[in-house]
């Protein structure tokens, strides 16, 4: 059976929501009072951080934030292009890559929560507790269970393909399912077929309501996930809100924001959906 790809991948709709709000750096990104453009991972929008931080920071600031949710891939992407002022992200490779070839600049690290393997509390795969990720993809793949990718370039989509290569095979055809969506829909999706899936904890537990998947494999280190900030380059993009990026950039990591973080998710879920990480952390973040 080939792998099967379920629903529209949220980059194919980007070039008409670009259109439709005017960004990029021939847009007149510098003039005063246009929107703050920031491109983000879907996990920072479906576990409700953002509604929190965003309206946060138009209170303090008095700017105008236009949020676009389109995962690490493409966000990164519309840096490279000058069509975002402000990213927040989660892949740090692709994150240097991006500092390295002059696009954007001045990373800092923000907060961090970890990946996990979701799946069904019976566990059909026996892969609960496994301590190595790696090891129970390659379980999962011999007992014939599905899995469910988001497909879609973004940062957790890029960390599972890293997990594939650190089990020494590509993602299986039979059972392989690809969504092309974000991580809410994704983990939806494998609920729905009693799936497993790889997922930041932060939109699980967020959505723990409507899914029947829970934790089974946590702890890898190759499942630390962390969130940093970063500024599309006003000297490659002249046009670009760069004053409004760096102000945008400071709230993420003052302490008003770290303290939102710091308590996020805990009186609804019993823990906290992400930790800060201003400080006290490498540019690697570990």
């Amino acid at each position: 059976m080939h792998r099967v790809r379920v629903g529209i991948v949220a980059g194919l709709a980007l070039g008409v929501v670009a259109a439709a709000i005017g960004v990029g750096a021939g847009c007149g990104g510098s003039e005063p009072g246009r929107d703050l453009i920031l491109a983000t991972t879907t996990s920072t929008q479906d576990s409700g951080l953002l509604d929190v931080l965003v309206p946060l920071f138009e209170e303090r600031s008095g700017l105008r934030v236009k949020t676009l949710a389109v995962g690490t891939g493409e966000a990164l992407a519309m840096g490279s292009r000058g069509e975002a002022d402000v990213l927040l992200t989660h892949a740090p490779d692709l994150e240097q890559a991006l500092l390295d070839s002059g696009a954007a600049t001045n990373r800092r690290l923000v907060m961090h929560n970890d990946f996990v393997i979701a799946g069904p509390a019976g566990d059909p795969a026996g892969v609960r507790g496994t301590p190595r990720a790696a090891d129970a993809l390659l379980r999962i793949v011999a007992e014939g269970e599905t899995f469910v990718s988001r497909g879609d370039r973004s940062g957790t989509h890029h960390r599972e393909r890293s997990l594939w290569r650190e089990a020494g095979r590509e993602p299986p055809g039979e059972g392989y399912v690809e969504t092309g969506q974000g991580m809410a829909a994704t983990l939806l999706v494998a609920s729905a077929r009693g799936g497993y899936v790889l997922t930041d904890r932060g939109t699980h537990l967020a959505l723990r309501a409507r899914s029947e998947l829970v934790p089974l494999v946590e702890g890898d280190g190759l499942l630390l996930n962390v969130y940093s900030v970063l500024e599309v380059s006003p000297e490659r993009f002249p046009g670009v809100n760069h004053a409004g990026a760096r102000a945008f950039a400071d709230f993420l990591v003052g302490d008003e924001a770290q303290a939102v973080v710091t308590g996020f998710g805990v009186e609804r879920f019993g823990q906290p959906l992400f930790f800060p990480r201003a400080a006290g952390a490498d540019a690697e973040g570990r």
